[in-house]
């Protein structure tokens, strides 16, 4: 059984090719490992932290600029909530396709539910539309539907820290069907596709280049 992640989805959205490469060809292209430093620490610190053990060891190991991002986490009002789950895996049938990922963390106040996502570098350019926003609330929604009903309110929220600021997107009936479409319709177009069609206006930083380049010359 596949399950469509977001990124699998958003890759395919902006270019079809690295689509190709990375998810079917398997071609990995490796990246400086620093650029993800800084965020594995932060999460895997909120894991700790949110489920209740002991983190003052992993303080002092910090640097000044993770220590700021720290504090802006832990005094962000929907960090405070009430804890449901962290890091977890949640996955979801979506009419004939299998979708899902890793949240950060799951929230709630009484019957309010918050998926956050905090991000170290910058929030999605459109996050009402990103497929990490779609993939997460579907899914979610699909979950609780089993034991809550109706009687339930759920948002994504995108925590940025660089900029201490939060994007709330709440989970409407309108893009509960929009959001279901979506994934339907791009899970369709990458099992049915024959040919990856390039994004030539995405290769100049496009980690896969050259490579793509050689291939399709």
């Amino acid at each position: 059984m596949e399950i469509f992640s977001p990124n699998m989805l958003k890759t395919f959205q902006e270019c079809e090719k690295k689509y190709e490469l990375r998810y079917i060809k398997k071609i990995n292209v490796p990246q400086p490992s620093a650029i993800f430093e800084k965020g594995k620490k932060i999460h895997a610190l909120a894991h700790y932290y949110l489920r209740g053990d002991f983190i003052d060891k992993f303080l002092p190991q910090l640097t000044s600029e993770e220590s700021q991002l720290w504090q802006k986490l832990i005094n962000n009002e929907y960090f405070q909530k009430k804890y449901v789950n962290s890091e977890y895996n949640l996955t979801a049938r979506i009419n004939n396709y299998w979708v899902g990922g890793r949240l950060d963390a799951f929230m709630r106040t009484d019957n309010d539910y918050y998926i956050l996502d905090y991000k170290t570098g910058a929030i999605p350019q459109n996050p009402q539309t990103d497929f990490q926003t779609i993939i997460y609330l579907t899914c979610a929604d699909k979950i609780l539907q089993k034991g809550w009903g109706n009687n339930y309110k759920l948002n994504f929220v995108y925590i940025d820290l660089k900029n201490n600021k939060n994007h709330l997107i709440e989970y409407t009936e309108n893009n509960k069907e929009e959001y279901e479409t979506l994934i339907t319709t791009t899970c369709q177009k990458i099992t049915t596709a024959q040919t990856f069609k390039k994004s030539p206006n995405r290769c100049k930083f496009c980690e896969y280049n050259k490579l793509c380049n050689i291939s399709n010359p």
